[in-house]
């Protein structure tokens, strides 16, 4: 591949010969129509476009994986494959929402395609020159909590909708006290009539930076301002007057360029929740894959992403949550990285399999009800949650480790029969 083309690579499968179906998809996505135009000379399709530059087969199927194929005459079954295509910078260029309509855009409609899925994405050095990637990432996110090893315990708000301000501000002392890292909001929590963001601020950074004082620690608290960008801006100013060092948004919902403006102006770390992912994933032959959606959040700049968890309470099987753990440290373009959050059912014993699949503790281990939901309160849940991960690092068994804490005790006995 040369050093100006956008190289994106798919799972392919189709009722035709797999080099028709591929050169139907580079022509829809770069200068082919279903006719040729005036205007479409040779040296414009020189230059503009895409080109197939690997095809892989895999074995075929007798049925197709989604409806609407026209399968030619007298073919039988459905070819499958790993297909590589390029195209020109020129076509794009650095812009984002460009690229994605043009990397996952009507391609999926065709009728020579059967099943369809966007696996990976590599771009040419003009991104990085464009685009500013995370401004924290897990290295700023570590000094401004003041945790420089280990995995960042934290928790979610819950009940995830209708606590009051008030009420969250003293759930939030609870868990400082407890020497808590990161709390965040739920996703389901914006700005609502019962709970408004402004007072909501007010109220939890009171409780905050009182505990800074005392303690020297600031936990990190992720508020979420999902909404309109004018609103995002003006939430992040308060959070950030207030003392905040966290925002939050729903990727999804706020669509790249939605992201992209709030982090041209953001001061604080950004909180990327994927919620709303599963529609885009969760079938094998449609959709795209964590590595290639969350190359696209990195570019745009967010510091932490949500990975799902091992054995989590959704479909996702613990070696793709694995995979997206890998792809979040990996370096991409600059160099940077970004924060992996592990987050659904967890509790303290998903860390000692946390630790072998993933042999990293740069990640955030977040904990709803395996925290708030302890018999001994939130405290001993968080209290808990790290000393399973002291077990987990040490290679000690975890009910070995539970015999001389308690509160790692109580988690097994309380949560540890939804495994068993």
């Amino acid at each position: 591949m040369t050093s100006d083309r956008i190289l994106a690579t798919y799972l392919l499968e189709t009722p035709f010969p797999l080099e028709t179906a591929a050169e139907a998809m580079a022509g829809e996505q770069s200068s082919g129509t279903f006719v040729a135009v005036p205007g479409e000379t040779d040296e414009l399709r020189l230059r503009h476009r895409a080109t197939v530059e690997q095809i892989d087969p895999l074995e075929p199927v007798s049925e197709p994986s989604l409806p609407g194929s026209k399968p030619p005459t007298g073919s039988a079954g459905y070819n499958r494959a790993r297909v590589t295509i390029s195209f020109p910078f020129d076509n794009v260029g650095t812009n984002l929402p460009t690229l994605l309509s043009t990397v996952a855009g009507n391609l999926y409609e065709l009728r020579e395609v059967s099943g369809l899925k966007l696996i990976d994405l590599e771009f040419p050095a003009q991104f990085a020159d464009a685009h500013p990637g995370p401004q924290f990432g897990i290295a700023g996110t570590r000094q401004l909590i003041g945790v420089h090893e280990g995995p960042l315990i934290g928790t979610i708000v819950k009940p995830s909708v209708g606590l009051t301000p008030e009420q969250t501000a003293d759930l939030v002392r609870e868990l400082g006290e407890a020497d808590i890292d990161f709390i965040k909001d739920d996703e389901l929590m914006a700005d609502p009539p019962h709970s408004p963001l402004e007072r909501r601020v007010e109220q939890v950074m009171g409780v905050i930076n009182e505990l800074s004082d005392r303690t020297g620690k600031k936990l990190m608290y992720a508020f979420n301002i999902t909404d309109d960008i004018g609103n995002m801006l003006r939430h992040h100013e308060t959070i950030k007057n207030a003392g905040g060092t966290c925002v939050m948004v729903s990727l999804n919902s706020v669509g790249m360029a939605g992201v992209a403006y709030l982090r041209k102006h953001c001061e604080l770390p950004i909180h990327g929740h994927r919620n709303g992912w599963g529609m885009l994933t969760r079938h094998p032959w449609l959709g795209i894959s964590f590595r290639a959606y969350h190359k696209l959040w990195r570019l745009i700049g967010i510091d932490h992403i949500h990975v799902n968890a091992l054995q989590n309470k959704f479909w996702e099987p613990d070696e793709s949550v694995v995979d997206s753990v890998n792809a979040c440290l990996e370096p991409l373009l600059s160099g940077y990285r970004v924060m992996p959050v592990l987050s659904s059912g967890q509790w303290g014993g998903q860390a000692p399999e946390t630790w072998r699949l993933t042999g990293t503790t740069d990640l955030m281990y977040l904990a709803g009800g395996g925290i708030v939901a302890h018999p001994g309160g939130p405290a001993a849940g968080v209290r808990a949650i790290r000393q399973a991960w002291e077990a987990a690092v040490s290679d000690i068994d975890l009910h070995e480790y539970s015999a001389t804490h308690p509160e790692l005790q109580q988690s097994i006995e309380a949560f540890g029969k939804r495994d068993g």
